[in-house]
């Protein structure tokens, strides 16, 4: 299974691509989806979703896991980040990929064991289940790892509990 992994923002959209087959897990790649603060929304959103476009040309992906928005104080930066994640959504659906959410707290939770987990801790997880050299930069893109793996970690959980039941 090819998982497409995204941390939607304005700025910076973090993808990262893994593949999963049994218990090994492989990054095809990672990086982030940037765009210019001076630049126009609409063209901002273009560059997020042809940026997502292609990476499910390049790699295929079977899914797309993507983190749901964490509400903060700043109204703007959650407006900018829910825009970002439309587009983001709406260019997995243009692909005919699966679509699943995850909040940052259960991606912290199936990467690190601990939804309360620091940045800096899921970051060295992700290290550490790719078998990297080191962190992924930049932070976006070890959080859309992230994502990836924790779809890669409920889907094997669904399946156990499945067999279990049967």
């Amino acid at each position: 299974m090819i998982i497409l992994g995204i941390d939607p923002g304005l700025a910076k959209t973090g993808c990262g691509v893994i593949k999963a087959v049994g218990n090994r897990i492989a990054p095809l790649t990672y990086g982030a989806i940037t765009t210019r603060p001076g630049q126009d929304l609409a063209g901002r959103l273009r560059i997020i979703y042809d940026g997502i476009s292609e990476l499910c040309r390049q790699y295929h992906p079977d899914v797309a896991a993507i983190e749901e928005i964490f509400f903060a104080a700043n109204v703007k930066t959650a407006v900018d980040v829910a825009q970002a994640r439309g587009v983001a959504i709406l260019a997995t659906e243009s692909c005919g990929l699966e679509l699943a959410q995850y909040s940052p707290l259960r991606i912290k939770q199936a990467v690190v064991g601990y939804g309360r987990a620091t940045k800096k801790q899921v970051q060295q997880m992700v290290k550490v289940l790719l078998s990297l050299e080191e962190i992924p930069r930049p932070d976006h893109a070890a959080d859309a790892l992230a994502a990836a793996l924790c779809h890669v970690f409920t889907n094997k959980l669904n399946i156990l509990l499945k067999q279990q039941n049967s």
